[in-house]
């Protein structure tokens, strides 16, 4: 079983999901920094000319509360971040957050959204998720329905009609009506999908900001980037993204040596210890190789039964979306499909493409970026676009300017003052590069060489995209490659002028596999073949670098047939006398793969569709 190779190291990264970028802060009992935080810079951009907010002193107060959750009673254990002269004759707005997966209350990230909101005026809640620290019940990956409701008890509290267990009560957060308390949400991954699990429980959440979460849960962990990933009716599994999704799992039934002393309603059973069973099950059939259509189908239920993407039309929260360049674990696709479903439903939404994801370890982000755990909100865009969307919506600021609808960071500006640039929308493929026999990526079908090339894969993987887990745990990462004889590539001239590609690259591909077509039709995914498209770029020197070392893996419906892939979004700069490269490979070491070998042909010329590369160029300064 391939995931049982993923590092054992990984336990001792418990915040394997808390945000990348934020380091590690002691919570605070009191502090100064801190203001109203009410309409400074309204009626600009995302409150540009903001400045730190004067000192304003907080208290906390940890608290214990049990919810309902799933059919079940939970403890969650909390912190109330309280600003002082805030009471029940002057109430104020309060910011609900949780952890990133394998954290706490207590871990850099989360206990600093309850300090930068005290600071700003805000009542803060900050609580461990279901299944962490000293939270009780089992890991649900943030269910509506469990995780859902355990945070709905927690507005009930805000509300002030829920005590927490000692008996303290909440009779100083703002209110909207009976029972209705004004309650934004504001975290990173884990703590951003329960975001939208919450709101789409209780309309009584009035903002969402999100950071560097998932759409699809499936997509996440077993992607195919194939656009119609249909055949024979039915819905076809990905490739595993083994190294991720083990990464998970060690972190979660490794708890009793992360926390000791556990809630016993945090264990199942000895054969899946710490998640909700359907999780458990989830992991082993990916991670067995073997994908009939009964188990694929379970599969598919339960990963999208607990994704935004099966409940975000009950979503009406307004949503700012916030996602990472750098991130091979939820890429901007993910939040492009959020951004657009809740846009067609008629939700306000609004999304940010930042620097930093998942992938950039726990270095700091760009010069200029928000970094959670310094709180640095008033001196980055992102972080004045969050202020201002509080400012919008939770304290109803109708001056407050909460930006252009997509912003997008560009990491080939100098000036961290122009690092974003904006658009009322994603920028769709608008330019067709073909494929042609001789290696090249020409700019028209007339160009295009006749030729035959074929690639076939081996045992164990044979290109390298990335250690998944590496930059989250210290270890180094070898640069991308791809053995001889393993993959196909196409490579345009050198380029004249400066390319700028924002948004996620198509290509519609016709291969040739005899083998696969004697055995894809089997009932199990697993005999249909698996590529891996992704996009270089080549300096003059020979250089190659795999953009944000993201690929596309692919499990083809039907070889018999042309498919079109979605490649992962990217914000690249291909610089003049640098070269485009187009790549498919056999195989890729952070995703499972073929079984069996299966040769691998691609002809273009007379009588053959040329494949096309489309590419979302826009215009750049």
């Amino acid at each position: 079983m391939r995931g049982a190779r993923a590092p054992l190291a990984a336990l001792a990264a418990a915040a394997l999901l808390v945000p990348p970028a934020v380091a590690a802060a002691p919570v605070a009992t009191a502090a100064g920094a801190g203001g109203a935080g009410g309409a400074a810079g309204a009626g600009r951009a995302g409150g540009a000319g903001r400045t730190a907010p004067e000192s304003r002193p907080y208290t906390v107060t940890p608290l214990k509360f049990t919810v309902p959750a799933g059919g079940r009673s939970c403890t969650v254990d909390a912190d109330l971040y309280r600003p002082a002269g805030v009471d029940r004759a002057h109430p104020a707005p309060a910011v609900l957050a949780t952890n990133g997966f394998g954290g706490s209350k207590d871990d850099g990230s989360t206990a600093a959204i309850g300090r930068a909101a005290a600071e700003r005026g805000y009542v803060g809640l900050v609580y461990s998720g279901l299944g962490f620290g000293r939270s009780g019940c089992l890991i649900s990956l943030d269910d509506p329905e469990i995780d859902g409701r355990a945070a709905s008890g927690l507005l009930d509290f805000l509300a002030g009609a829920r005590a927490a267990d000692n008996g303290t009560r909440a009779d100083f957060v703002t209110r909207d009506g009976a029972g209705d308390p004004r309650v934004g949400m504001l975290g990173a991954s884990y703590g951003g999908a329960v975001q939208l699990a919450t709101a789409a429980v209780d309309h009584r959440v009035d903002a969402l900001v999100p950071l560097i979460t998932w759409n699809d849960l499936a997509y996440s962990l077993a992607p195919n980037n194939a656009v119609d990933r249909t055949a024979q009716g039915r819905e076809v599994l990905g490739a595993a993204k083994w190294q991720w999704m083990n990464g998970f799992y060690l972190i979660g039934e490794g708890q009793p040596l992360l926390v000791p002393n556990l809630d016993p309603s945090r264990v199942n059973s000895l054969d899946c210890l710490h998640f909700v069973t359907r999780a458990c099950e989830t992991i082993r059939t990916l991670n067995s190789g073997r994908y009939p259509a009964d188990r694929t189908q379970r599969l598919l239920d339960f990963a999208r039964g607990v994704s935004p993407a099966s409940y975000l039309p009950k979503v009406t929260a307004p949503t700012l979306l916030v996602q990472g360049q750098a991130d091979t674990l939820f890429n901007l696709n993910e939040a492009e499909a959020t951004y657009k479903t809740l846009k067609a439903h008629g939700t306000t939404a609004k999304m940010i493409w930042q620097s930093w994801g998942h992938s950039r370890g726990m270095g700091a982000p760009a010069a200029g970026e928000l970094d959670l755990g310094k709180g640095n909100f008033e001196s980055s865009y992102v972080g004045r676009r969050v202020l201002a969307w509080f400012d919008r919506y939770l304290r109803h600021d109708r001056s407050a300017d909460t930006g252009p609808d997509f912003a997008y960071y560009r990491d080939w500006i100098g000036d961290p003052g122009r690092t974003y640039a904006t658009a009322s929308e994603v920028p769709a493929p608008s330019r067709e590069l073909y494929l042609s026999g001789d290696g090249k990526l020409v700019d028209s079908p007339g160009k295009v060489a006749p030729g035959s090339r074929e690639y076939r894969n081996r045992l164990g993987p044979t290109s390298h995209s990335e250690r998944s887990l590496a930059g989250m745990i210290g270890l180094p990462d070898p640069a991308p490659s791809d053995a001889k004889g393993t993959y196909l590539d196409w490579t345009t001239g050198p380029l004249t002028t400066p390319v700028d590609v924002v948004g996620a690259p198509e290509a519609t591909l016709r291969v040739v596999s005899p083998r696969t077509e004697r055995v894809q039709d089997s009932g199990d995914a697993a005999d249909k073949l698996v590529l891996f498209a992704k996009l270089y770029d080549v300096a003059p020197d020979g250089k190659q670098t795999l953009v944000r070392r993201l690929v596309a893996p692919v499990r083809v419906p039907d070889v018999r047939r042309p498919f079109t892939v979605s490649l992962p979004g990217i914000v690249h700069r291909y610089e003049k006398g640098h070269r485009m490269r187009f790549v498919i490979a056999a195989s890729d070491g952070a995703y499972g793969g073929n079984r069996g070998v299966k040769p691998v042909t691609v002809v273009s010329g007379p009588g053959e569709p040329a494949g096309v590369l489309r590419l979302p160029v826009v215009d750049g300064p």
